[in-house]
């Protein structure tokens, strides 16, 4: 099923391009791996896909519904969204505000006014799936690299969105910080999760995402394959390997 649609997406900064004629299709249970320079514009399209930017032109659809300025300026139709679609930042210190694990990932569907024993077990299984029952009290900045990205996720998958977007969650991870996250997320798309990441680390993601999608300096998609395809060519493994 087709999820999310972008076609002829351009994003303009004040002083420089984020995004160029940016057009791609995402089916629903799909694993995708955003790749490229530092300033290719993966952050800029994982902010448009979420909500919290608008393209300058373009069009953007999730779902069937077009995704405008004019939708995401009506609060409740945002919030849907954002049930719907969930991001883990590349700075997790910004996400993480509250006074324990646990209040962080009861916070979001405490805002949809669900039952306080809806809520509770929620927060539950998020822990137990994020494997962070130890962390239940835990106050967030006093956590390692790897427990607070394992948190901000929880902290989304709380409202159980359809699609997580995740912003380099293996940055400054140890390896098995980084094995753990990444078997994490194929065990959420084994469960019908639509997974989006970008990723300096190809050797780290290249057995675990099933396409990749990789910018240029120019803020374009210079090539969109499916792993066995990018398999076939050493010469751009070879190029990721660099990134």
């Amino acid at each position: 099923m087709l999820l999310l649609k972008l076609v002829n997406i351009c994003y303009d900064y004040p002083n420089t391009c984020g995004l160029d004629q940016l057009s791609l299709d995402i089916h629903a249970g799909e694993f995708v791996c955003l790749m490229g320079p530092n300033g290719s514009g993966k952050s800029t399209l994982l902010r448009i896909l979420s909500g919290l930017a608008s393209p300058t032109t373009g069009d953007y659809q999730f779902d069937g519904q077009a995704i405008t300025a004019t939708y995401l300026a009506d609060a409740q139709r945002r919030q849907q969204l954002h049930q719907r679609i969930g991001m883990v930042f590349q700075n997790t210190d910004v996400q993480l505000f509250n006074t324990s694990v646990a209040e962080e990932i009861a916070f979001g569907p405490r805002q949809l006014g669900l039952a306080s024993a809806v809520i509770e077990q929620r927060v539950t299984d998020c822990l137990e799936l994020t494997d962070c029952q130890d962390l239940r009290d835990r106050i967030p900045y006093q956590l390692s690299g790897g427990e607070k990205k394992r948190v901000a996720l929880a902290s989304v998958l709380a409202l159980n969105p359809e699609v997580l977007l995740l912003d380099e969650p293996l940055n400054g991870l140890t390896i098995a910080a980084q094995q753990q996250m990444l078997t994490l997320l194929q065990r959420l798309q084994a469960s019908g999760k639509t997974i989006i990441m970008a990723s300096h680390n190809y050797q780290q993601v290249q057995a675990v995402a099933e396409r990749f999608i990789i910018f240029n300096s120019t803020h374009q998609i210079d090539a969109d394959l499916a792993r066995a395809d990018l398999n076939q060519q050493p010469d751009r493994q070879a190029q990721l390997m660099t990134l």
